[in-house]
């Protein structure tokens, strides 16, 4: 584990998120444990705390607040819109019948750590992500984190309704691989703020596709609609931003793991 704590930190993650598939449930909180138990055995309390911070880092420039909740929900939209337009029938709006629901939704999603967004973010964003950009670039650590995190929620299609149908799949597959590096550019535009991650995942998970239609048709279509609409933001804030995903990552952003050398060589002095 001291040795190569990122192979244990998504070995673990996979294992407790997947451990509990055959009760047909999935342990959205893997790789928040994953995290924590990696952390305390391999860097202790100085790496808690760094995680600690992480999860707390609210003095950024207030734009980024508006980004972290209008993105995703300019995505919903534009799903929304596209997908009426090439045929679903008119889209339900009951979610939005209480707006104090939608609050109290957004709030209990930021703190539960049995939801996705407490559950994932302070492991993909507050540890596994700084640890690969390291020593790789944004866009390489980007692209590894979300075969893995996509890997990682494949289980969940099993459980969903339609979610085996060829668009559900592919929609689901892109929206995650496109909101990775939504949450990358987020991070690293930040200074290293989970709480950011946090607030966008919680705002993608409040207002869903799924409120608007019922199984079926429609809301396999819609699924597919978001992975292109999610991807497609991707590949923009990649391609009018490429110098920072190719640059090296911000010290702030990254966290060398404190890997054990191997019997009979000496760590390395610090720079």
């Amino acid at each position: 584990m001291k040795r190569h704590p990122l192979i244990t930190f998504f070995v673990l993650s996979y294992a407790i998120g997947w451990g509990l598939i055959p009760f047909w449930t999935f342990a959205a909180f893997s790789p928040l444990v994953a995290a924590f138990v990696v952390i305390s055995l391999t860097q202790g309390l100085s790496g808690l705390k760094v995680l600690g911070l992480r999860m707390i880092r609210w003095r950024v420039r207030w734009y980024w607040y508006v980004v972290a909740i209008g993105l995703p929900l300019t995505a919903v939209t534009l799903t929304v819109g596209l997908n009426v337009a090439l045929g679903a029938s008119a889209p339900s709006m009951v979610q939005f019948s209480s707006i104090s629901t939608i609050l109290l939704v957004f709030a209990v999603r930021l703190v539960n750590p049995g939801d996705g967004p407490m559950g994932e973010e302070p492991g993909w964003r507050g540890f596994a992500l700084p640890g690969l950009q390291s020593t790789l670039s944004p866009l390489v650590s980007t692209v590894l984190l979300a075969v893995l995190v996509t890997g990682w929620h494949v289980p969940i299609l099993f459980l969903e309704e339609g979610g085996l149908q060829p668009s559900f799949f592919v929609g689901y597959l892109l929206g995650s691989v496109g909101v990775t590096f939504w949450y990358t550019w987020m991070f690293n535009h930040t200074g290293g703020s989970v709480l950011i991650t946090l607030i966008s995942h919680s705002a993608q998970g409040t207002i869903t596709i799924s409120g608007f239609w019922a199984a079926g048709a429609d809301l396999a279509q819609a699924n597919l609609l978001f992975g292109v609409v999610a991807s497609a933001f991707a590949i923009g804030l990649v391609v009018f931003d490429w110098k920072a995903w190719r640059s090296p990552a911000a010290p702030e952003t990254t966290t060398l793991p404190q890997a054990i050398p191997p019997k009979g060589v000496a760590p390395a002095a610090p720079a």
